[in-house]
């Protein structure tokens, strides 16, 4: 049969792989027939039907189809290329007509079905989902209408919470269009391996939500994906499944084959600003760092790639805390452990408390083995520097700055070297070397400002408020993240001799003119010597640098620019922050000496060590980073030697492999494009997606989504408090921080944050984020300009529109929003 001339093809002679002719509906469609499913008879009017602008000159064949099942009512429906596909449903967006009968009729519905593919709901779907136009054709499909006693939608994981043992039904009695396009209150039905959960009352008997949970398992493991099903009871009892499509919004599932099920997952990557999915060599790389820092294999022992502590799970960053929660001695005591984490996470291990599954048992939470690595590695470096540092800190920070230079003169190979030769460098001599001597220096002023930072608190308990200890972190000196924003201030003020070409022309115009020695000197170059090591989401290898792509600074100069209120630069905020700080440093280190002598002075001693130290606290991260920036390159040099010899499209196809794949490709000549290929696929889906679970089951059960959500005041919004002090301003709701703008005086709203976010900081007033940690990099920052910052306000993005008003307290840590504007699309 000549596929690309067929017009006109019964569903029960369609198959999978004929999704380019027939759509992905119909294509899933002819699998259930085959599958043995009872599914309406029908036909598709293929893709080839439809090369002309006309409805195919082929009538006759959609007439003759139609005859040959007997005529009588039908269902016409799109079935796009684009459409029930793994990465997009597009339920919804293109046109269904039901209950058509008559030669005409049929005709005339095929037509309205094909037109369609470019109304205005599947436009706007295709541009969010980054779907080419000219990639997408449009088939239909025709089935016979059941005569529906009960109809509704499963699915074969919960939407909601994720968790895949659970199947969720809805239903109404009659036709199932109540309950898709959600004009009728349906029914709600669950089961639990198979079994209904609770009382079955409404439309369903406990036997049909039992069958139709059976159905929805078969679809699923013959699609080998959970799935969104419509179904039909017809007048006689019989089930019909009219549609199965893949979900396509759940989050991908933890490991299935761990040590010892289930297992809970806590995602960290938020910690260093990172909720976008890693590359996956640049994750494979940070699982290096651990598997080589502490030579061990992680909890219980696990074999490489299985469930050690760090997990990939959707490419993003993951910690097993099983083996705490099963911890006698730590079982209780978790919780408080993950505050720093966000009071979500807090209160999903809390309810995990009482869950048999995760009882205390036997032994400790680590091998022995991992114990000594720990003790061996880490401890002793840690003690000494915290020692050396609280005694000296200057010349500790000039130790540590000595460091980071020697580390600036890392070189791997020169030219001649192939991606052999390179990628043995990066994960050899490099790899020692970034976790090495220098690294180690960097180490002991980093836990001394921690620990400068946060004791006083405690000490001062009963003595000093949490927004008095706060205030005194403000204004830090020796952050390398503020020196480096105040220092893109300092090139911004040079840019103001020449504020139309710096503000008005596109930022990646300005990278063509400055690589080409166009553009006057503002000192850009000093700039990025000293952090063109640094991006956004920097702590992923795979993601270009500042020295490489420099777009995003000159959208940075270009924002700031706009700020014209000389009380408002940010280097004169900082000045602020830091003498109200010292203000409130003198005032509660005599309060405290006089009322608690010993302990006074012991906190008066560390909080002013915290001026001299609690900046460093970014420095072992920013050292870690400069040789990235070698390595980074070497890899995107064999990345070129590998394209060249045809095993990949381009260089930067190499960040798509994990380690032990990126060395055997460059070993063994492997031809990876396909691979490639499909996993920035996967990549690009994970970029789109807009909330990331904080807590994973096994079962990819979401814990924080089977929580009530906390009480708040009308309007309000809880999170955690970050930096003290109060704002109200108008909402900047920003997802990607390349160009960016925010307004002097408006609140940025953020999905989390790291050092290539805080530059946005420098005209906001103050800081909402999805996600966060009091210690992590951007509510660091936001202390040291002395703006209030709430974090870990869940799905803020969603809630919160860029124009709101906002009124945020981030002692508090609550977020009121007290005039709504009109939606607009965040950044």
């Amino acid at each position: 049969m000549d596929r690309e001339a067929v017009t006109v093809i019964d569903l029960a002679d369609v198959r999978r792989d004929m999704g380019a002719l027939v759509g992905g509906k119909a294509a899933n469609l002819g699998e259930m027939i085959a599958a043995g499913e009872r599914v309406p008879p029908g036909f598709c009017v293929t893709t080839a039907a439809f090369g002309t602008e006309e409805v195919p000159a082929e009538e006759e064949e959609i007439v003759r189809a139609y005859v040959r099942m007997g005529r009588g009512p039908v269902a016409v429906r799109s079935s796009a290329t684009a459409e029930d596909l793994p990465d997009a449903s597009f339920a919804g967006q293109q046109d269904t007509y039901l209950n058509v009968e008559g030669d005409d009729a049929v005709v005339d519905a095929v037509r309205r079905c094909r037109d369609s593919l470019d109304n205005e709901r599947a436009v706007a779907y295709r541009r969010a989902n980054g779907i080419d136009r000219a990639d997408v054709r449009m088939a239909v499909v025709v089935q016979k209408m059941v005569d529906a006693a009960t109809a509704g939608v499963m699915f074969t994981a919960d939407p909601l919470t994720g968790t895949r043992t659970r199947t969720v039904v809805d239903a109404v009695r009659g036709l199932g269009t109540g309950v898709v396009d959600g004009s009728t209150e349906p029914d709600h039905y669950a089961a639990e391996e198979g079994r209904p959960v609770g009382d079955v009352e409404g439309c369903l008997t406990g036997a049909q939500v039992t069958e139709l949970a059976a159905a929805g398992r078969r679809l699923q493991e013959h699609f080998d994906a959970p799935q969104d099903a419509e179904w039909a009871y017809d007048r006689e009892g019989d089930l019909w499944l009219l549609q199965s499509r893949p979900i396509t919004t759940l989050f991908p599932v933890p490991p299935q084959d761990p040590p010892d099920p289930p297992r809970l997952y806590m995602e960290v990557g938020h910690m260093q600003g990172m909720l976008r999915p890693f590359t996956p060599l640049g994750l494979s790389l940070l699982q290096e760092v651990w598997l080589r820092w502490w030579s061990v294999e992680g909890p219980g022992e696990a074999p490489r790639g299985s469930s050690s502590l760090m997990v990939d799970i959707g490419r993003r960053l993951y910690i097993d805390l099983t083996p705490f929660l099963r911890n006698r001695w730590l079982h209780a005591r978790v919780p408080a452990g993950l505050e720093v984490y966000g009071p979500h996470i807090r209160r999903a291990v809390e309810h995990l408390l009482d869950d048999p599954r995760f009882s205390p048992r036997p032994g400790p939470p680590f091998s022995g083995r991992t114990v000594t690595s720990l003790a061996r590695t880490l401890i002793p470096a840690a003690l000494v520097g915290v020692g050396r540092s609280l005694l000296r800190p200057t010349d500790a920070r000039a130790r540590a700055h000595a460091a980071v230079a020697r580390l600036r003169t890392m070189r791997g190979p020169g030219p001649g070297a192939d991606a052999r030769e390179r990628l043995d460098w990066v994960l050899g001599e490099a790899f020692s070397r970034m976790l090495g001597d220098e690294l180690m220096e960097t180490i002991g002023p980093v836990f001394a400002g921690i620990l400068a930072n946060t004791v006083p608190a405690a000490l001062l308990a009963g003595i000093a408020s949490k927004k008095e200890t706060d205030t005194v972190l403000g204004g830090l000196p020796h952050n390398v993240t503020t020196e480096m924003d105040l220092e893109l201030w300092r090139v911004t003020l040079r840019a103001r001799g020449h504020g139309d070409l710096f503000s008005r022309t596109p930022p990646e115009e300005l990278v063509a003119r400055y690589a080409a020695g166009e553009l006057p000197d503002i000192g850009l170059e000093g700039f990025l010597d000293a952090y063109g090591h640094r991006t956004a989401a920097e702590v992923d290898i795979g993601v270009p640098r500042w020295r490489e792509d420099p777009a995003p600074v000159f959208a940075t100069i270009a924002n700031y620019l706009r700020s014209t209120d000389p009380d408002q630069a940010p280097d004169l905020r900082f000045q602020r922050a830091a003498a109200a700080a010292e203000a409130e440093l003198t005032r509660l280190s005599a309060r405290a000496e006089r009322l608690r002598p010993v302990r006074g002075r012991i906190a008066a001693f560390l909080m002013r060590r915290s001026r001299e130290l609690g900046g460093m606290r970014e420095y072992a991260k920013f050292a870690w980073l400069v040789p990235f920036a070698e390595m980074r390159r070497q890899l995107l040099l064999a990345g070129e030697d590998l394209a060249s010899r045809g095993l990949l499209e381009r260089a930067d196809d190499l960040f798509f492999l994990e380690v032990d794949e990126a060395r055997a490709t460059a070993a063994e000549g492997l031809d990876r494009r396909a691979l490639v290929a499909e996993r920035r696929r996967f990549h690009l889906r994970e970029l789109r997606r807009k909330s990331v679970p904080g807590a994973l089951l096994t079962d990819g059960t979401d814990v924080v989504a089977t929580l009530p959500p906390p009480p708040v005041e009308a309007g309000g919004l809880a999170g955690a408090p970050a930096s003290p002090g109060r704002a109200e301003g108008r909402a900047r709701v920003v997802v990607d921080p390349m160009g960016a703008r925010v307004e002097p005086g408006e609140i940025l709203v953020a999905p989390t944050t790291d050092p290539g976010w805080t530059p946005l900081f420098m005209t906001a007033a103050g800081l909402v984020s999805d996600t966060g940690s009091p210690i992590a990099h951007g509510p660091t920052v936001a202390r040291e300009y002395g703006i209030p910052a709430v974090i870990c306000v869940r799905n803020a993005t969603e809630a919160i529109h860029t124009g709101d008003l906002l009124r945020i307290d981030g002692t508090e840590g609550t977020v009121v929003i007290v005039e709504r504007a009109e939606p607009r699309p965040p950044e």
